[in-house]
């Protein structure tokens, strides 16, 4: 059903206006109970949206949203295994990655679990034999260095896993990623390790990807020029793919290649095969832990009440922000530093899935859609962008994160990234009014006639929301619990919208623009087919470099 025909859509609107006139501080001060109300639990995450721009009437207009928008349905389906991807007919099925219950899905009539758990089995004996110096490269020595050569979803996910758990990974065992074609990163990359004791993982579905093949293939010839035969690149690169042909082509045995399924959207997809970086990382059994977290949160998702659901919670007063309030970005502020790559991960998980201007049946929406998602770690943040968050003209909400429990940090530091990260959300929410401002100029003895012309500058509006998400701790199972509570996260806003969440159309247009490029800066032709600017730029390129 078209979201904004429903009886909900218009009770938010109505609701709305109301908003425009109240002050955040206001009601809490005429509810002083408002932050054992508005608080949430499940999975050793705690979801405090008490500074948020909601009521009992807000939430009760929102879940009924959802009730008319049919998400609990969609919901079911896609836990069902049917295939609500439309567009190319397939399932949306990475809970079966990490279905501990091992409980039967069945896509087109046969439970998938068991090759889920096959090529899980599979991951985590090679990751053994090489975590514990049986993988010997080609002269003999254990590998010391993993090379992730990706894209995507075959990279952010990895490598934001890999960051996020450092403390429990082998301290013998140094990860790297490669993700940009241009040439300086593999490079650098390759400046640091050994080709006698380094694997290279390819991660490419199709093992067609221009830029992951271009860096595979750079990676090949320096391993090649080291003095290795093309017999030894068996022993030094692996595949994750279901290309066994392309694999062989390249030099790779298929009995080192890990396979997974079309019903594995690229940015849902580091609980498969393309974890594989993070099982080297961290272990299997940390692995399973990571499996296990999200696994419960996909529990709760499916089974919690509406008012006690996190994902629905954060979807819906997404939608409510976006939609009715007039926001439509948000802030990913993590204060642990080992989420660094967090922000950039959920930009993708967020924007490729709901950046869609139609409708699943094809009409055009006439309603917002995905929300621009971004973000740095909180403590940087504060001495960057936080000023136009606290002073700037837009409403922008934030997701404040942090892990309560850090393993292995200095007490002195953590009260400190606490403190910062607690004040920074009462500071945006409360502000600090004119006449504040100028009773501390007169507490600090300055004269009114110098203060008063600063008083505009040093006053802040204040009623900026944010939603306060604590972890337990910073450990495998509460980040893959966190991991998910997004992607359902992202899944609610999508289902409420009506689009389809998991295709990407959108980047297909550039590759296909890009080749024919290529072939004009290689003065093969075809610049005549693009615009007078791209043809201008083009020119400019060959009459300056030779490829």
């Amino acid at each position: 059903m078209n979201p904004s025909q429903t009886p909900a859509w218009k009770d938010l609107s109505q609701l709305a206006e109301a908003w425009k006139t109240r002050h955040l501080r206001e009601v809490f001060d005429k509810d002083p109970q408002r932050a054992q109300r508005y608080v949430a639990d499940a999975c050793g995450i705690q979801l405090d949206y008490s500074k948020h721009r909601v009521d009992a009437d807000t939430l009760k207009a929102l879940f009924a949203l959802a009730e008319q928008t049919g998400v609990a349905e969609r919901r079911a389906a896609m836990f069902a295994g049917e295939k609500i991807n439309n567009t190319e007919n397939r399932a949306v099925l990475h809970v079966a990655l990490r279905n501990r219950s091992n409980t039967p899905i069945q896509v087109d009539g046969a439970d998938v679990m068991p090759e889920v758990n096959a090529v899980l089995d599979r991951m985590f004996a090679f990751a053994d034999k090489l975590r514990c110096g049986l993988w010997l490269g080609r002269t003999g020595k254990a590998i010391t260095d993993v090379v992730n050569i990706g894209i995507g979803g075959s990279d952010l996910g990895p490598l934001m896993v890999c960051e996020a758990l450092k403390p429990y990974g082998q301290d013998d065992l140094r990860m790297h990623f490669v993700s940009n074609v241009d040439g300086a990163q593999i490079q650098q990359v390759l400046k640091k390790v050994n080709p006698e004791t380094t694997l290279f993982i390819i991660a490419s579905k199709t093992f067609t990807t221009i830029e992951t093949l271009t860096n595979a293939h750079s990676a090949r010839a320096w391993f090649l020029a080291s003095g290795a035969a093309e017999a030894d690149i068996a022993k030094h690169f692996v595949a994750v793919s279901t290309n066994g042909a392309a694999v062989s082509k390249f030099g790779i045995s298929t009995d080192n290649m890990f396979g997974f399924w079309d019903w594995v959207g690229g940015r849902y997809s580091l609980w498969s095969a393309i974890g594989l970086p993070i099982i080297l990382s961290l272990g299997p059994d940390n692995f399973r832990a990571l499996l296990e977290g999200a696994h419960e949160m996909d529990q709760h998702f499916l089974t919690a009440p509406a008012e006690k659901n996190l994902p629905l919670l954060m979807g819906l007063i997404g939608v409510w922000y976006g939609n009715f309030l007039g926001s439509p970005s948000t802030v990913i502020a993590p204060y642990n530093q080992n989420l660094h790559r967090l922000p950039a991960y959920l930009q993708q998980l967020d924007m490729e899935s709901n950046g869609k201007g139609v409708r699943r049946e094809g009409e055009k929406v006439e309603y917002g859609t995905g929300p621009i998602i971004w973000g740095e770690p909180g403590i940087n943040g504060q001495h960057a962008y936080f000023q136009l968050l606290h002073q700037g003209t837009h409403l922008i909400p934030l997701d404040f994160i942090l892990a309560l429990d850090q393993p292995g940090i200095d007490p002195k530091h953590h009260a400190i990234l606490i403190a910062s990260c607690f004040a920074q959300a009462a500071a945006l929410m409360r502000g600090k009014t004119p006449d504040e401002v100028r009773a501390e100029f007169a507490k600090a003895g300055v004269a009114a006639d110098k203060a008063e012309p600063l008083v505009p500058h040093k006053t802040f509006s204040g009623n900026r929301p944010s939603s306060m998400l604590l972890l337990d701790k910073l450990d495998p199972k509460h980040v893959g619990a966190l991991i998910a509570l997004y992607e359902h996260k992202v899944f609610v806003q999508g289902a409420v919208w009506g689009i389809n969440s998991y295709d990407q159309w959108g980047v297909e247009l550039g590759k296909q623009l890009a080749t024919g490029i290529e072939t004009a800066l290689k003065g093969g032709g075809g610049e005549l087919n693009y615009d007078a600017s791209t043809q201008r730029l083009i020119a400019l390129v060959r009459s300056r470099q030779q490829f």
